[in-house]
Protein backbone atom coordinates (compact mmCIF):
# COMPACT_ATOMS: atom_id res chain seq x y z
CA UNK A 1 0.00 0.00 0.00
CA UNK A 2 2.94 2.18 0.72
CA UNK A 3 4.42 1.49 -2.31
CA UNK A 4 1.28 2.02 -4.45
CA UNK A 5 0.63 5.75 -2.47
CA UNK A 6 4.35 6.92 -3.49
CA UNK A 7 4.28 5.75 -6.94
CA UNK A 8 0.45 7.58 -7.02
CA UNK A 9 1.85 11.27 -5.98
CA UNK A 10 5.07 10.97 -7.43
CA UNK A 11 2.74 10.54 -11.04
CA UNK A 12 0.37 13.23 -9.86
CA UNK A 13 3.41 15.64 -9.39
CA UNK A 14 4.81 14.88 -12.62
CA UNK A 15 1.67 15.60 -14.24
CA UNK A 16 1.02 18.20 -12.48
CA UNK A 17 4.67 20.10 -13.63
CA UNK A 18 3.63 19.04 -17.06
CA UNK A 19 0.39 21.22 -16.98
CA UNK A 20 2.19 23.93 -15.72
CA UNK A 21 4.59 23.94 -18.95
CA UNK A 22 1.55 22.92 -21.27
CA UNK A 23 0.08 25.97 -20.18
CA UNK A 24 3.17 28.36 -21.02
CA UNK A 25 3.48 26.88 -24.26
CA UNK A 26 -0.27 27.39 -24.77
CA UNK A 27 0.30 30.90 -24.16
CA UNK A 28 2.87 30.54 -26.16
CA UNK A 29 1.00 29.57 -28.56
CA UNK A 30 -1.94 31.89 -28.31
CA UNK A 31 0.29 34.89 -28.18
CA UNK A 32 1.12 34.21 -32.09
CA UNK A 33 -1.75 32.95 -33.00
CA UNK A 34 -1.06 29.66 -33.81
CA UNK A 35 -3.71 26.82 -33.49
CA UNK A 36 -2.28 23.56 -32.37
CA UNK A 37 -3.07 20.43 -33.23
CA UNK A 38 -1.77 17.10 -30.96
CA UNK A 39 -1.51 14.10 -33.35
CA UNK A 40 -1.47 10.64 -31.58
CA UNK A 41 -1.92 7.16 -32.89
CA UNK A 42 -0.07 4.04 -32.38
CA UNK A 43 2.75 3.07 -34.42
CA UNK A 44 2.00 2.42 -38.06
CA UNK A 45 -0.89 3.96 -37.99
CA UNK A 46 -0.91 6.22 -40.48
CA UNK A 47 0.00 9.95 -39.14
CA UNK A 48 2.43 10.90 -41.12
CA UNK A 49 1.23 9.58 -44.90
CA UNK A 50 -2.29 11.62 -43.73
CA UNK A 51 -0.20 15.04 -43.32
CA UNK A 52 1.36 14.14 -46.70
CA UNK A 53 -2.74 14.28 -48.17
CA UNK A 54 -3.34 17.04 -46.47
CA UNK A 55 -0.19 18.98 -46.92
CA UNK A 56 -0.32 17.98 -50.16
CA UNK A 57 -3.82 19.48 -50.61
CA UNK A 58 -3.66 22.56 -48.35
CA UNK A 59 -0.22 23.95 -49.94
CA UNK A 60 -0.85 27.60 -50.46
CA UNK A 61 -4.13 27.86 -48.33
CA UNK A 62 -2.64 27.63 -44.72
CA UNK A 63 0.45 28.09 -43.25
CA UNK A 64 0.83 24.94 -41.94
CA UNK A 65 4.04 23.80 -39.92
CA UNK A 66 5.13 20.49 -38.11
CA UNK A 67 6.80 19.37 -34.88
CA UNK A 68 7.98 15.50 -35.63
CA UNK A 69 8.43 12.85 -32.09
CA UNK A 70 9.95 10.00 -32.46
CA UNK A 71 11.87 8.29 -29.94
CA UNK A 72 14.82 8.19 -32.72
CA UNK A 73 15.50 8.94 -36.73
CA UNK A 74 14.15 11.45 -38.52
CA UNK A 75 13.08 9.48 -41.57
CA UNK A 76 9.19 11.22 -40.71
CA UNK A 77 10.57 14.39 -40.92
CA UNK A 78 12.67 13.65 -43.93
CA UNK A 79 9.28 12.60 -45.24
CA UNK A 80 7.68 16.19 -44.81
CA UNK A 81 10.56 18.40 -45.66
CA UNK A 82 9.25 18.36 -49.63
CA UNK A 83 6.95 20.36 -48.88
CA UNK A 84 9.13 23.45 -47.29
CA UNK A 85 7.21 23.96 -44.00
CA UNK A 86 8.34 25.10 -40.79
CA UNK A 87 9.27 21.39 -39.45
CA UNK A 88 11.38 20.90 -36.38
CA UNK A 89 12.03 16.99 -35.22
CA UNK A 90 12.27 15.95 -31.49
CA UNK A 91 13.83 12.87 -30.69
CA UNK A 92 12.85 11.47 -26.95
CA UNK A 93 16.08 9.05 -26.53
CA UNK A 94 19.11 11.43 -26.46
CA UNK A 95 18.00 13.88 -24.02
CA UNK A 96 15.11 12.54 -22.61
CA UNK A 97 15.63 8.89 -21.97
CA UNK A 98 13.94 7.46 -24.95
CA UNK A 99 9.98 8.23 -23.56
CA UNK A 100 7.47 6.93 -25.47
CA UNK A 101 5.62 10.55 -25.87
CA UNK A 102 6.32 14.35 -26.23
CA UNK A 103 5.16 16.10 -22.86
CA UNK A 104 5.24 19.69 -22.26
CA UNK A 105 8.58 20.31 -22.09
CA UNK A 106 10.21 18.33 -25.35
CA UNK A 107 7.45 20.06 -27.30
CA UNK A 108 9.07 23.67 -25.46
CA UNK A 109 12.79 22.21 -26.69
CA UNK A 110 11.32 22.55 -30.22
CA UNK A 111 9.94 25.80 -30.56
CA UNK A 112 12.82 27.94 -30.79
CA UNK A 113 12.98 26.29 -33.76
CA UNK A 114 9.49 27.18 -35.48
CA UNK A 115 8.36 30.71 -36.42
CA UNK A 116 4.98 30.64 -34.72
CA UNK A 117 4.25 34.03 -36.49
CA UNK A 118 4.72 32.73 -39.28
CA UNK A 119 2.34 29.03 -39.12
CA UNK A 120 -1.72 28.90 -38.62
CA UNK A 121 -1.56 25.71 -37.84
CA UNK A 122 1.03 23.74 -35.90
CA UNK A 123 0.68 20.09 -35.80
CA UNK A 124 2.40 18.22 -33.22
CA UNK A 125 2.76 14.58 -34.36
CA UNK A 126 3.35 12.93 -31.22
CA UNK A 127 5.40 9.26 -30.58
CA UNK A 128 3.34 6.36 -31.80
CA UNK A 129 1.68 4.95 -28.64
CA UNK A 130 -1.66 4.07 -27.54
CA UNK A 131 -1.16 4.76 -23.52
CA UNK A 132 1.46 7.27 -22.79
CA UNK A 133 0.58 10.52 -25.49
CA UNK A 134 -2.69 10.51 -23.74
CA UNK A 135 -1.58 11.37 -20.53
CA UNK A 136 0.62 14.88 -21.45
CA UNK A 137 -1.08 17.97 -22.37
CA UNK A 138 1.62 19.83 -24.14
CA UNK A 139 -0.55 23.07 -24.84
CA UNK A 140 -2.88 22.01 -28.05
CA UNK A 141 -5.89 23.22 -28.69
CA UNK A 142 -7.53 19.95 -29.47
CA UNK A 143 -6.05 16.56 -30.32
CA UNK A 144 -6.58 14.53 -33.15
CA UNK A 145 -6.24 10.54 -33.10
CA UNK A 146 -5.94 8.20 -36.01
CA UNK A 147 -6.85 4.33 -35.70
CA UNK A 148 -5.96 1.93 -38.37
CA UNK A 149 -8.59 -0.85 -38.94
CA UNK A 150 -5.44 -3.03 -39.14
CA UNK A 151 -5.55 -2.56 -35.01
CA UNK A 152 -8.87 -4.69 -34.23
CA UNK A 153 -12.35 -3.36 -33.13
CA UNK A 154 -11.89 -3.30 -29.22
CA UNK A 155 -9.17 -0.69 -29.17
CA UNK A 156 -11.92 2.08 -27.62
CA UNK A 157 -12.21 -0.20 -24.81
CA UNK A 158 -8.44 -2.02 -24.34
CA UNK A 159 -7.65 2.32 -24.70
CA UNK A 160 -10.20 4.09 -23.28
CA UNK A 161 -8.26 7.24 -22.33
CA UNK A 162 -6.58 7.64 -25.79
CA UNK A 163 -10.19 7.61 -27.20
CA UNK A 164 -11.94 9.57 -24.53
CA UNK A 165 -9.53 12.74 -24.92
CA UNK A 166 -9.72 12.88 -28.59
CA UNK A 167 -11.49 15.76 -30.24
CA UNK A 168 -11.58 14.03 -33.68
CA UNK A 169 -10.59 10.15 -34.70
CA UNK A 170 -9.11 9.53 -38.50
CA UNK A 171 -10.45 5.95 -38.90
CA UNK A 172 -7.60 5.42 -41.39
CA UNK A 173 -6.77 2.33 -43.92
CA UNK A 174 -10.17 1.87 -44.93
CA UNK A 175 -9.23 0.66 -48.40
CA UNK A 176 -8.34 -2.75 -46.68
CA UNK A 177 -11.76 -3.24 -45.31
CA UNK A 178 -12.70 -6.01 -47.37
CA UNK A 179 -9.55 -7.98 -46.96
CA UNK A 180 -10.23 -7.67 -42.95
CA UNK A 181 -12.54 -9.55 -40.86
CA UNK A 182 -13.57 -6.38 -39.54
CA UNK A 183 -16.66 -5.40 -37.94
CA UNK A 184 -16.87 -1.13 -38.59
CA UNK A 185 -20.27 -0.89 -36.77
CA UNK A 186 -19.15 -2.75 -33.63
CA UNK A 187 -15.94 -0.29 -33.74
CA UNK A 188 -17.85 2.87 -33.88
CA UNK A 189 -19.83 1.55 -31.50
CA UNK A 190 -17.21 1.09 -28.87
CA UNK A 191 -16.03 4.33 -29.64
CA UNK A 192 -19.12 6.35 -28.74
CA UNK A 193 -19.19 4.26 -25.83
CA UNK A 194 -16.28 5.34 -24.70
CA UNK A 195 -16.57 8.82 -26.40
CA UNK A 196 -19.98 9.81 -27.24
CA UNK A 197 -19.27 13.50 -28.59
CA UNK A 198 -16.22 12.40 -30.41
CA UNK A 199 -16.72 12.96 -34.73
CA UNK A 200 -14.90 10.74 -36.67
CA UNK A 201 -13.83 10.47 -40.53
CA UNK A 202 -13.31 7.42 -42.42
CA UNK A 203 -9.86 7.66 -44.45
CA UNK A 204 -7.73 6.44 -46.90
CA UNK A 205 -4.12 8.49 -46.83
CA UNK A 206 -3.30 5.22 -49.75
CA UNK A 207 -6.48 5.91 -52.06
CA UNK A 208 -7.40 9.63 -50.38
CA UNK A 209 -10.90 8.99 -49.23
CA UNK A 210 -11.57 11.22 -46.51
CA UNK A 211 -9.11 13.52 -46.93
CA UNK A 212 -10.90 16.21 -48.60
CA UNK A 213 -13.44 16.24 -45.26
CA UNK A 214 -10.48 16.19 -43.03
CA UNK A 215 -8.84 19.30 -45.03
CA UNK A 216 -11.77 21.30 -44.55
CA UNK A 217 -11.97 20.66 -40.65
CA UNK A 218 -8.32 21.91 -40.38
CA UNK A 219 -9.05 24.84 -42.74
CA UNK A 220 -12.18 25.42 -40.53
CA UNK A 221 -9.59 25.64 -36.99
CA UNK A 222 -7.99 29.21 -38.57
CA UNK A 223 -12.08 30.33 -37.62
CA UNK A 224 -11.22 29.31 -34.16
CA UNK A 225 -9.89 32.63 -31.99
CA UNK A 226 -7.26 30.98 -29.46
CA UNK A 227 -8.61 30.33 -25.96
CA UNK A 228 -6.59 29.83 -23.06
CA UNK A 229 -6.56 26.73 -20.49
Amino acid sequence: MHRTAVKKVVLENVLDANDALAQANREKFDQSGTYVINMMSSPGAGKTALLERALERLRGKLRLGVLEGDVQTTLDADRLARFHIPLVQVNTDPGFGGECHLDANMVRSGLAELPLEDIDILVIENVGNLVCPAEFRVGENVRVMVYSITEGEEKPLKYPLMFRSADLVLVNKIDLLEYLDFDLEQFLGYLKAVNPAAPHILTSARTGEGVEEFCSWLERRTAYPPASG
